[in-house]
């Protein structure tokens, strides 16, 4: 039977390789690090001696693939949702909190001030429907007043932490995307789903015990370093000092990050842009808990945006922090730690910290970048592509990342 191999073990290349041991094709797995999970996998930390995530990732319950994904693993109880649908918020300058909680469908729950951004009233909301005839060059400013207090209180937030890139120069388009899909659709697609154990525990090992159930080879520490190719297909994977071959029948699925792809793939299109993003993770000397008691808050008006508590760790993400990734750590940590201490009440100097600072954690989600991202096909015939930096409609999220690898996937057993 035809065998598909699949370049890298990050999200992308587990949703290809699980979506294809599931329709029954031999699967053999080639992940040039010592684990998988690639952006998206937990480690102990030994200065905190805690696990942490190597990326404070959210997911919705609107991200169908992810729970398609999750569904084939057996692992959808592996995440807590927050339901009903639930985003808290604190503004730090003025002290002022408030939740959004979205109910049935748009318009009917902006009615009730409850359940909008506090100060702003339930038609400034709508201006979110601007997105959706935004053109391929318009910019989320464009579209968007993010002067107001909706857009320091919401748009900007929102639109940074899901885009990795500031709203000035952002795609309105990869925006409107993420908003159908989500704060459009209703309440049932906006609960916040955090992992109990992490990222490892409900996404990557899960996935490895799936393939290896179905006898798919997994090979760790073994780097692709070339393809060879031959009347229009792929005929060998250069891996150590030989060449693996790959099969007239046989697929290939290349899941590497986009440079690398690039490197194994001459001229292919690809974004070339990228922006930071930081993780600070603080332990404290007693269980963490947020005000109003549910796992994440977002902050306005500081430099910490997220807070993530699991246990006594409190988990900070600061998305497009290129004017901040270079920085020292020490000093990264005191200036953050100053907005986590206001927004939970605490008090006394910086506690023990792991920062994480990621230079090229996404691509950068601007229009023209957008503009470069390509499709599953390539002009192999037997060789198609996956990642979150694929032409997938959406900015670089699991979701993506997930939705790139079944697609690939499907194209692999159609070929």
């Amino acid at each position: 039977m035809a065998t598909t191999h699949v370049i890298g073990a990050g999200l992308a290349g587990l949703a290809a390789a699980t979506a294809l041991a599931e329709a029954g094709r031999p699967v053999v797995l080639h992940e040039g690090a010592e684990q998988a999970g690639g952006r998206c996998r937990s480690y102990h930390d030994r200065v905190l001696d805690r696990p942490l995530d190597n990326g404070n990732h959210l997911i919705l319950s609107g991200n169908t693939e992810v729970f398609r994904y999750l569904d084939r693993l057996g692992a959808r109880d592996r995440l807590d949702m927050v339901s009903p649908a639930q985003v808290p918020f604190l503004d730090l300058e003025t002290g002022e909190s408030w939740c959004v909680r979205p109910q049935g469908r748009l318009p009917l729950w902006l009615m009730n001030p409850a359940r909008r951004v506090a100060g702003v009233g339930a038609l400034a909301h709508l201006e979110m429907l601007r997105l959706a005839t935004a053109k391929p060059q318009d910019t989320v400013a464009d579209r968007l007043d993010l002067e107001g207090l909706i857009g320091r209180r919401l748009w900007r937030p929102l639109a940074v932490s899901i885009l990795n890139t500031q709203p000035e120069e952002a795609s309105a388009r990869l925006l409107w995307t993420v908003f159908r899909r989500t704060l459009l659709a209703g309440e049932a697609t906006c609960r916040p789903c955090i992992a109990r154990e992490g990222l490892s525990d409900a996404l990557v090992e899960p996935a490895l015990a799936y393939l290896a159930c179905r006898g798919a080879g997994v090979r760790f520490r073994q780097r692709v370093k070339g393809l060879e190719s031959g009347d229009g297909r792929v005929t060998g994977l250069r891996v150590g000092d030989g060449v693996e071959s790959v099969g007239p029948a046989d697929a290939v699925v290349l899941a590497l990050p986009a440079e690398q792809a690039a490197a194994l793939l001459p001229g292919l299109a690809a974004p070339t842009e990228h922006r930071a993003i930081l993780n600070l993770h603080y332990r404290l000397d007693r269980p963490a808990r947020l005000p109003g008691g549910l796992p994440l808050l977002g902050l306005v008006g500081g430099l910490a945006e997220w807070l993530f508590v699991r246990g006594d760790v409190v988990s900070v993400t600061v998305s497009a922090a290129e004017t901040l990734v270079d920085r020292p750590a020490e000093e990264l940590a005191d200036l953050v730690w100053r907005d986590v201490a206001q927004a939970m009440g605490l008090s006394g100097p910086c506690p023990a910290v792991r920062v994480v600072k990621e230079k090229r954690a996404t691509f950068a989600s601007t229009p023209a970048q957008a503009a470069n991202r390509p499709g599953a096909r390539t002009r192999f015939a037997n060789l198609f592509l996956a990642g979150d930096w694929t032409d997938t409609g959406l900015p670089a999220t699991l979701e993506g990342a997930v939705q790139s690898g079944h697609l690939a996937a499907r194209l692999a057993l159609a070929s």
